[in-house]
């Protein structure tokens, strides 16, 4: 078990670098002794997770690490009336609009619709499950878990400050979702990255249950100018979606 976390550390270690990294590197991330992250590297290697960059020195991500990225998107498909209910609120919000799910314990990004002319925020791709408290898809599926839930939950992931807007402090965050669950909307002004807005609101079951999340993101300049036509926008689209989980 430790030969993999070590592995997985060490992947992960070479994902955070645009160049790769040495080997030496690697062994002073790992705390491993030189020979020791030469062994763990060639490993990894050899089985298509890393490649070894020889004519730099270093070692850079293997191109199967492409089948756990596919894999993890086609476990988080969604029905294609919920990507076109997406569509369609990226399409009217004149946006980029995202689609989060309960991953068990988790909050994940599952589907997401862009252009060039509304590009996602770089980090918010399928998959990403971070950050809950300061993006407002976060914040909606936040406020409609149980006090017992969410304090666990935070408890694990901590509250990370994005910017300098981040709310850090619980009882503050608590008070916000409080606002959040009788609005039936969330709001981040700057709080994920400066100078980007967001907007989400909940995706529920046939009995209320909060299911899901619909959201945009934009720079903060466009979203004041527009701020209550995307409102109803995103609400237009809460429900269509909430039409078609119920569909299903």
């Amino acid at each position: 078990m430790q030969s993999v976390s070590r592995a997985l550390r060490a992947m992960e270690f070479v994902a955070a670098s645009r160049d790769g990294v040495t080997a030496k590197e690697i062994a002073a991330h790992l705390e491993l002794a030189l020979p020791s992250a030469y062994h763990l590297l060639a490993t990894l290697t050899e089985s298509g997770y890393l490649v070894h960059l020889a004519q730099n020195h270093r070692y850079g991500l293997g191109y199967r690490v492409r089948l756990l990225e596919q894999g993890l998107e086609r476990q988080l498909e969604v029905p294609p009336l919920i990507a076109a209910a997406v569509r369609r609120l990226h399409l009217e919000a004149d946006a980029a609009a995202y689609y989060a799910v309960y991953r068990e314990v988790d909050v994940v990004i599952a589907h997401v619709v862009d252009s060039e002319r509304r590009p996602r925020v770089q980090v918010l791709d399928i998959g990403f499950h971070e950050a809950t408290h300061a993006t407002a898809f976060g914040k909606v599926m936040l406020a409609a878990m149980t006090p017992e839930d969410r304090g666990a939950y935070l408890d694990r992931v901590g509250l990370l400050k994005c910017t300098a807007n981040t709310m850090t402090d619980r009882p503050q965050l608590e008070t916000h979702l409080e606002k959040v669950r009788r609005s039936g909307v969330a709001l981040e002004i700057g709080e994920f990255q400066d100078g980007l807005s967001c907007l989400a609101a909940p995706v529920r079951s046939s009995a209320g249950a909060v299911l899901a999340s619909v959201a945009i993101s934009l720079p903060s300049a466009d979203f004041a100018a527009r701020r209550w036509n995307l409102e109803r926008a995103v609400r237009r689209g809460a429900l269509v979606a909430t039409r078609a989980v119920n569909s299903l």
